[in-house]
């Protein structure tokens, strides 16, 4: 790794003390609130899934949102999932640190593979669950100098490290945008399904589900826990209650597959499957 300079001053970290939450300053002075702008609250509040083009993973650009996975080698734990999301127009990430929302600039450059945080915030809201990493997060992230990528799957890690090369922090980007369209309910469990007019239409980045289940318009939400690696579920699912007799019980199925879901996982660009919390098939859906 290249150990470049910046013309950003460090974070003064050990400068400041805290107990558990809190502010940090840089070495610049410091013009941000430590409580969000109004305007960035539904950043905050909703993840943004951008599809990462293979173009962009082979320049190493970091956007979007991501999961913070491990701290300095250790399993993040708090009353909020932690992430962090990286806003590139206006050099800032927005984000939760398992308590309180941070806000910071950052700068990065894949040339080299540098990345740094300045200028880092935090709410100070009392965190009282045993085991919250946020005090580790926040230093993690203003000791960050360099990244790496690495793709597995659908999913892409993200690791920063410290100017000694020491790995700080492990994330992960949630990308559910392989389920984006419209879908044709092909198999419910372990049974085939020709029923005319089941379908579905998967909108991530609105968070929702409309579709029909051969019978009744069906409406409800789509949900991703950033705790857990490729996790989603339905919520919320609402139909229409015409009588049809010929089609009730896979209706029944596909209404009770849903709330079963947890992980989708692609079979090819046509086709994906759903799955329950024990890794069992529930739905099996073709692009139409």
């Amino acid at each position: 790794m290249n150990s470049n300079k910046f013309i950003i001053a460090p974070l003064a970290l050990l400068a400041v003390t805290l107990t558990g939450c809190g502010i940090f300053g840089g070495g610049n002075k410091a013009k941000i609130n430590p409580t969000l702008p109004a305007d960035r609250e539904e950043i905050v509040q909703k993840a943004e899934k951008e599809q990462y083009t293979p173009e962009e993973i082979g320049r190493g650009v970091v956007k979007g949102d991501w999961a913070i996975e491990t701290v300095y080698g250790k399993k993040v734990v708090g009353e909020e999932a932690p992430f962090i999301k990286f806003v590139p127009e206006e050099r800032r990430v927005y984000g939760n640190n398992g308590c309180n929302v941070i806000n910071a600039e950052y700068t990065y450059s894949p040339k080299d593979s540098t990345i740094r945080f300045d200028n880092i915030a935090a709410t100070m809201r009392m965190c009282d669950k045993e085991g919250l990493t946020d005090y580790e997060i926040n230093t993690a992230l203003g000791s960050a100098r360099f990244y790496s990528w690495k793709v597995d799957g659908n999913d892409y890690y993200l690791t920063f490290y410290n100017e000694t090369g020491s790995p700080v922090m492990l994330l992960m980007h949630q990308n559910f945008e392989f389920l984006n369209g419209t879908w044709i309910v092909s198999r419910i469990n372990d049974k085939e399904v020709h029923v005319d007019g089941m379908k579905m239409v998967i909108d991530i980045d609105e968070g929702k589900l409309h579709g029909n289940t051969g019978c009744n318009i069906m409406n409800g939400n789509v949900d991703i826990d950033m705790n857990h690696p490729n996790s989603i579920s339905f919520s919320a699912i609402a139909t229409t209650r015409m009588a049809c007799p010929d089609t009730d019980q896979l209706q029944t199925a596909l209404l009770v597959a849903l709330e079963e879901v947890t992980a989708a996982k692609p079979v090819s660009p046509r086709e994906v499957v759903l799955y329950n919390d024990q890794a069992k098939p529930v739905l099996t859906l073709v692009r139409e």
